[in-house]
């Protein structure tokens, strides 16, 4: 298995997430992955959620077996950016998103299964969307 990451700004978004997640069907396993943005002294986010979650995340991701998979990390900002009631993420209804680190599986134009940023660090709940995608 194979796992693509490609990483994306609020800036360039639009375009990677068309061309990833568009209308074909590749078989790849589909998932978004929204961060905060990297504290520029270090490789670490501003959020100790996603800094947490992050390396359980691609250590299940690696493991996943049978079929390769696409990962679109999503960087939402700093955290004033990310705090703004009307950041772009917030409103849109395909994301909805709440906190951060956030992980959702794509699937037929939807998210299929997502964690929110209280359980994106947790090994089961991980397994849980990434089994579903193995069916």
């Amino acid at each position: 298995m194979t796992v693509e990451k490609v990483d994306a700004t609020l800036a360039d978004f639009d375009a990677h997430f068309e061309r990833l997640f568009g209308a074909s069907d590749d078989g790849k396993v589909k998932l978004l992955l929204f961060l905060a943005d990297r504290e520029p002294s270090s490789s670490l986010t501003w959020c100790p959620d996603c800094n947490v979650a992050e390396p359980v995340i691609y250590e299940k991701l690696e493991a996943l077996q049978g079929r390769d998979a696409v990962l679109l990390r999503a960087y939402v900002g700093d955290k004033p950016t990310w705090r703004d009631p009307a950041h772009p993420w917030r409103v849109d209804p395909r994301f909805g998103l709440k906190g951060v680190p956030t992980l959702i599986r794509w699937e037929k134009g939807g998210a299929a299964a997502r964690l929110e940023d209280d359980e994106a660090h947790l090994r089961d709940k991980i397994d849980a969307v990434l089994g579903a995608a193995s069916n």
